[in-house]
């Protein structure tokens, strides 16, 4: 019988499991006592096995039980068995189990669980896990899976990851059917990526069905336009888009081309790197007279390298660089251009940032050309300075004949030089733009002076400068004397109406002056009156601009009483001047009654409702002899009826004469 109590069980269990007590073989032995048992084949004593109170001592849970103990009765029966008389069973102590729980415990407590403390192995040395699965079974744990198992358990893992896999690859390369790949750039060798473009903005990669259809369309077109070159004359590529490598596809079919005449290649997006693509083309090409390709952000660099291939061509005579960024240095290669080319006769470089210094070298190569008729110079930087320079090249020069020049910031004191340059031309200049150049009324004395004496200019514009009621005067009074010009062009000059009087009493002296723009002066009902009073029988006047002039109802008046004789007006603009219904009635009824010269009435912007519109359309109907074909009425005020009325005129007299009238409303 054992002499280990309960008690003592469970002071040592918490002495071990608090690492204060380690229980070794010896005061687990309960005391010697004569036993009955045969001795062993070794010649030792047997002792009882010390498994049970082992197992008491090396419980973490705070009972025992019997499936603890059950086990280890067993086998202790069964290996002294064969030694002597079968050892009765103990009595084991019967505690319910409380729930499981987990716990920790020394490795000396761990190894009693695996049957490591016996005679057949030292302290240390497991069996194995025979032992262990035998315990898990009695403590109602599930023993370890298989290997079999374990790899049914992975492949409901790997399989969808590796079908996944497969269906991503062949979703890239459907992906990649319609993607173009990169391909090496003609210029500098390297790879230059196309299509779809990636970044790292939020949104900036959702693709979409619909880039791949605009880029397909593109191509479409880029094809179409190949066979264009091939085949038309006149081929007009605007705003297309297509940039560098569209022109690089592009122009390889110029290199051959006999049909071209006319490219228009302005707004593609084209840069410096893109005209390299005319390298070796144009130099070859003779049936190419006019290159567009305004719109293009080209700078110098692009200057410079088209300058390089122009200089060797001799077919185009029209070049066009309006708004391309070019600068100081772009326009000194395109004079050098100009110096050796005997054929471009025309030559565009508006809208873009040349100052002194490129006006400076443009009068040089005007020097040695004599091949250039139009040059345009609109929007740049000049200043008094480049006027100046400009001046030198415009008296050497015999073959310009339109000098484009408006919104220079030149001064008075800049047209000084170039009106004194012109006056002392030898050429015959035909064409002069001098607006928006800050010219005041003391800069209008030489504009004054040089219509004096010019025997060739046919077209003069002095839109949006400031000459005011003195300047128009002295304009006026030159007019006068010349025989030539047909266009003056007033516009936004802050004229009243003693300037437009002034301007009138002119047009009884002069016979020539067919095309008259005063808009955006305010000259008021008094100035329009003046005038119409004139032009009721003096005059040649064919086209009359007074749009913004503020003539109101009372100006629509004096308006319509001139229709009434005047015999030579056939355009006429009185755009916003505030007419609404009552000047819109006065209007119709001078057109009603006779009126056979009038082909072109603007009256946008105006305030006209359904009245107004209703009595242009009966006007339209009761003159069988009008001769009006077209009739701006858009931005107005009328609604339905006054557009039912107007479309049943027009249909009216479409169906009773043949003619045709655009009305827009």
């Amino acid at each position: 019988m054992l002499h280990v109590t309960v008690l003592d069980v469970a002071a040592k269990r918490v002495g071990l499991l608090s690492g204060l007590f380690t229980p070794s073989k010896k005061a687990l032995s309960p005391p010697k006592t004569p036993s009955t048992s045969p001795p062993s084949c070794s010649g030792r004593q047997h002792h009882p096995h010390p498994m049970e109170s082992s197992l008491l001592l090396s419980s973490s849970r705070p009972f025992l039980k019997p499936s603890l103990l059950a086990p280890s009765s067993s086998i202790a029966h069964r290996r002294y068995a064969s030694f002597g008389p079968k050892l009765p069973p103990r009595r084991l102590l019967s505690v319910a189990p409380p729930a499981r729980r987990w716990s920790v415990a020394p490795r000396a407590a761990s190894e009693v669980f695996d049957g490591i403390h016996s005679q057949d192995k030292p302290p240390g040395v497991g069996r194995g896990g025979s032992r262990r699965r035998a315990y898990r079974e009695a403590q109602g744990e599930p023993s370890a899976a298989p290997v079999g198992v374990a790899a049914r358990g992975l492949t409901r893992y790997i399989v969808p990851a590796g079908a996944l896999l497969a269906l991503s690859f062949v979703i890239w390369k459907v992906v990649q059917h319609f993607v173009p790949g990169k391909r090496k750039d003609r210029v500098s060798g390297e790879p230059a990526s196309s299509g779809a473009m990636w970044s790292f903005a939020a949104g900036s990669n959702l693709s979409t069905s619909t880039s791949f259809k605009a880029e397909k369309e593109s191509k479409k077109n880029l094809n179409k336009f190949y066979k264009e070159l091939r085949t038309l004359k006149t081929v007009n590529m605007a705003g297309r888009q297509f940039g560098d490598e569209g022109l690089f596809f592009l122009a390889e079919s110029l290199a051959y081309n006999k049909s071209a005449e006319e490219v228009d290649f302005s707004g593609n997006a084209i840069t410096a790197v893109g005209i390299e693509a005319f390298d070796g083309i144009l130099q070859i090409n003779t049936a190419l007279k006019s290159l567009n390709l305004s719109g293009n952000d080209i700078g110098d660099e692009g200057a410079k390298c088209l300058s390089d291939i122009l200089v060797e061509n001799v077919g185009i005579q029209k070049l066009l660089l309006n708004s391309t960024n070019i600068g100081d240095e772009g326009a000194k290669a395109i004079s050098d251009i100009l110096k050796k080319s005997k054929t471009i006769r025309f030559l565009q470089l508006s809208n873009n940032t040349i100052e002194y210094s490129g006006f400076a070298s443009i009068a040089d190569a005007l020097l040695e050309n004599n091949t250039l008729r139009s040059l345009y110079l609109n929007g740049n930087y000049g200043g008094p300075l480049g006027a100046s320079s400009l001046a030198k090249g415009v008296v050497g020069n015999k073959s310009l004949r339109e000098l484009h020049l408006h919104g220079n910031g030149f001064g008075n004191e800049g047209l000084r030089v170039l009106m004194s340059a012109l006056s002392a031309h030898k050429g015959k200049i035909t064409a002069l733009d001098i607006g928006n150049n800050n010219i005041t009324s003391e800069g209008s004395h030489y504009v004054a002076e040089f219509i004096k004496m010019t025997k060739s200019l046919r077209w003069l514009s002095l839109y949006m400068d400031d000459v005011g009621d003195e300047g128009a005067e002295k304009v006026a009074d030159a007019l006068k004397q010349n025989k030539t010009i047909s266009t003056m062009d007033f516009g936004g000059n802050n004229i009243h109406s003693r300037g437009v009087t002034a301007i009138a009493e002119t047009l009884k002296e002069n016979a020539v002056l067919t095309t008259l723009e005063l808009s955006y002066n305010p000259i008021g009902p008094e100035g329009v009156k003046a005038l119409c009073d004139v032009l009721k029988f003096n005059g040649n006047i064919q086209t009359l601009k007074l749009g913004w002039c503020q003539i109101g109802v009372s100006g629509a008046e004096s308006i319509a009483d001139c229709l009434k004789y005047n015999t030579t007006l056939s355009t006429l603009d009185l755009r916003a001047n505030g007419l609404g219904d009552d000047g819109a009635i006065c209007l119709a009824r001078s057109l009603k009654i006779i009126n056979e010269s009038l082909k072109s009435l603007d009256l946008c912007f105006n305030e006209i409702r359904d009245d107004g519109a209703f009595a242009l359309a009966q006007a339209l109907k009761a003159n069988e002899d009008l001769t009006v074909t077209s009739l701006n009425l858009s931005n107005n005020f009328f609604g339905k009826f006054g557009q039912v009325a107007l479309t049943e005129a027009r249909d009216h007299v479409y169906e009773m004469t043949g003619k045709e009238i655009d009305i827009y409303f």
